[in-house]
């Protein structure tokens, strides 16, 4: 994978956006080296939205058929956020994972040495840079649910621990459907595959195998040694804020980072940065940096180090804003909607596509 560098300036990112170009990608996004944005770190943290990308796309002439493979990516990323707000994505959503070995990781997938370059390559891409392709993601899951047969939850915290654009839903959702706690069958990738979208060019690997030996093969010896892990999120220390009690204050969170958020309206801004939500859904310095460095594109922000609570506790405000997340605990004030591709589809779908059948009719009609 090149060398990639994710910005924090928000105006980059913006020309990141008007730079999509959405056929090219349609034509090679599940290439190690095809034509993908690099946006899902900043749609994850809610610096810019799914719609947003989705509109600006879609001013320049393109038709939803002429860029469906594209929008569809875009659309998937709302689906899971509203698979979230009904179902705790923490357990299976459909059936339990079948079997089951053990409920750590592979040592091997830890340190990047399974033996299959597209893999162990990207493995040590995602400590370096904070970004995996999504399709090594469904390699590495594949691997580690249905080759070594680990439970898919402390991987894919694992993994998401990394991720600068972990979003719990999407992460959470994935590996439960590539583990078939989330679909009909579990996805499989054999080294054929891999070697074709990775640029690789291996054999004789433990993958390097026909589909159908995939149900009845044993672990492999280099999968075998799995260990738990203590992951651990560095908060930054908290420096004093000043807050107007006569002002409307806005939250924001790792969730939400839009700096066009009430942009106009006089206010308190504040990052929220809970070390109770961080310790369940722990992230990397590398995360936590990215976080505070995107935050500055918001005018006067502060940080506060707690929780929703004790902020109102500490600071007696009486009108408090804040975007709707599946993972806002103890929220309370007023609630805005985010900024969904088809707000007016809800609801808990059994399917992706049929979700997407429903976001396309309102699509086709604005289009």
């Amino acid at each position: 994978m090149k060398d990639i560098q994710f910005t924090t300036d928000y105006l980059v990112v913006l020309e990141k956006i008007n730079r999509i170009d959405p056929i090219l990608y349609s034509k090679t996004r599940n290439y190690i080296n095809g034509a993908v944005t690099y946006l899902s770190p900043y749609i994850s943290r809610g610096v810019v939205s799914t719609k947003m990308v989705l509109t600006e796309v879609l001013k320049k002439g393109f038709t939803i058929p002429q860029i469906e493979a594209f929008a569809k990516e875009l659309v998937w990323r709302d689906y899971f956020q509203r698979v979230a707000q009904v179902h705790d994505v923490n357990s299976a959503i459909k059936q339990e994972q079948h079997p089951i070995a053990n409920y750590g990781i592979p040592l091997s997938v830890m340190n990047a040495i399974t033996g299959i370059k597209g893999i162990d390559t990207a493995i040590e891409d995602l400590i370096k840079t904070g970004y995996m392709h999504n399709h090594c993601r469904m390699y590495l899951a594949c691997l580690v649910c249905n080759i070594a047969q680990s439970h898919w939850l402390q991987p894919a915290r694992w993994l998401y621990y990394y991720l600068l654009d972990g979003d719990w839903a999407s992460n959470a959702c994935s590996w439960q459907w590539v583990a078939g706690a989330n679909s009909s069958k579990k996805y499989y990738a054999n080294q054929d595959n891999i070697n074709k979208y990775t640029k690789t060019n291996q054999s004789n690997t433990i993958l390097d195998l026909a589909y159908g030996d995939f149900e009845d093969l044993a672990i492999p010896d280099s999968l075998l040694k799995t260990d738990s892990f203590g992951l651990i999120t560095e908060m930054p220390e908290q420096k004093e804020i000043s807050i107007s009690d006569s002002l409307p204050t806005f939250i924001y969170n790792y969730y939400n980072l839009d700096p066009l958020w009430h942009r106009d309206a006089v206010g308190n801004r504040v990052l929220l940065l809970d070390p109770n939500f961080f310790s369940q859904y722990p992230i990397s310095k590398k995360c936590m940096d990215f976080v505070i460095a995107l935050s500055k594109n918001i005018p006067d922000i502060q940080i506060f180090i707690g929780s929703f609570q004790s902020f109102k506790e500490q600071f007696k405000v009486e009108s408090i804003h804040y975007k709707e997340h599946p993972l806002n605990e103890g929220y309370d004030g007023v609630e805005e909607p985010r900024d969904w591709i088809a707000e007016e589809v809800v609801g808990s779908y059994p399917s992706f596509f049929a979700y997407w059948k429903k976001v396309e009719k309102c699509l086709i009609k604005i289009n």
